[in-house]
């Protein structure tokens, strides 16, 4: 399949990124030690935008991970960056543009017209992490950040990164074979054209109670910055996100591949408790899938009861997932994974 996108040309000016300086972070929201800086970039046809790297440094690590979270969404998860920092790695995480810290006023949230958009802003955490010396970094996304993540990866990858951890990718849409072979085509069509044209994203909050405390799930996070439903979209984000995950289609990440999801996803008819031990967003077939094409060394791994984003599953289920990265990078493309 023809790529649509531009391969090796960066969407940015690399001279554009700022240099980083230790004066220039601050306490993050969380606490816990974790830190924030912004970061801000060129303006985009929406005005002023910036990215926001949040880190939690280990003295003297000379690898760390950069966490790229998923649509609707922003780093919250502070039980995830004490894991890495506790088995040796500095860890970071990158509020993308127009999302979380990112947001600026009068700005339409998680708004894109092309994924190679948030290059910078991924970029923009790796120098933080050169900056602080670190020499080989992991590079982990979530879902719509797993797809930003892989196209990252395909196209514009920094040699420092060594190897590519993916935590229920957003490689797929979760619809019937028809309107992915034909309804999602001819909306992104339009999206060329009349990209803010709205469209309803059909999100509900199932799977949003199935983690927030403030639902009777186990997680506590901001709603303003991660609503309880899923928001709309317009024409130009499906628009994004089709030629994306078409590019990838062409494989061509060089460093291995972890793929992670859960064994099922929620069907419609499925009880409320399925949200709690499947993946509620996304189709995992579709994901094993279209994963298995990213490259040469792709590790997939199937995690039973797990969430659409697995490190907020149970406790059981999400020690086993971290054990999993964890054996993985330290034996990187070892097979036969089972948990």
């Amino acid at each position: 399949m023809k790529n649509e996108l531009p391969i090796n040309e960066l969407p940015f000016n690399e001279s554009e990124l700022p240099s980083m300086s230790d004066d220039a972070w601050m306490p993050d929201r969380l606490g816990d030690g974790l830190e924030m800086t912004y970061v801000p970039m060129p303006d985009d046809y929406s005005g002023p935008v910036r990215c926001t790297v949040i880190r939690k440094r280990l003295e003297g690590a000379e690898v760390g991970v950069l966490y790229i979270h998923g649509f609707s969404d922003y780093f919250f998860q502070r039980e995830m960056a004490d894991e890495f920092v506790a088995h040796g790695y500095s860890f970071y995480a990158v509020d993308l543009r127009k999302y979380g810290r990112s947001y600026m006023p009068g700005q339409k949230m998680f708004q894109v017209r092309d994924i190679s958009e948030y290059f910078a802003d991924i970029q923009a955490g790796i120098d933080c992490m050169k900056a602080d010396g670190c020499r080989e970094v992991v590079l982990i996304g979530h879902s719509t950040g797993g797809l930003s993540s892989s196209l990252y990866m395909q196209q514009a990858p920094d040699p420092v990164v060594k190897a590519l951890v993916l935590n229920s990718p957003f490689l797929a849409w979760n619809l019937p074979a028809v309107m992915r072979e034909a309804g999602v085509p001819v909306v992104s069509a339009l999206g060329r054209i009349f990209p803010g044209l709205p469209m309803k994203s059909g999100g509900t909050i199932h799977y949003n109670a199935a983690i927030a405390r403030h639902l009777g799930g186990e997680w506590e996070y901001d709603p303003a910055l991660k609503p309880d439903i899923m928001p709309d979209v317009d024409a130009g984000w499906i628009r994004a996100i089709d030629r994306a995950q078409k590019a990838l289609l062409d494989g061509g990440i060089k460093v291995p591949v972890l793929l992670l999801h859960s064994e099922r996803s929620v069907r419609p008819g499925d009880s409320l408790e399925r949200y709690h031990d499947s993946d509620g967003v996304l189709d995992v077939r579709l994901i094993a899938e279209a994963g298995r094409k990213l490259g040469p060394d792709v590790t997939e791994v199937t995690v039973r009861g797990g969430l659409h984003d697995l490190i907020l599953s149970r406790r059981e289920v999400r020690d086993k997932v971290y054990d999993v990265i964890f054996h993985w990078l330290s034996f990187l493309g070892k097979r036969d994974i089972v948990v």
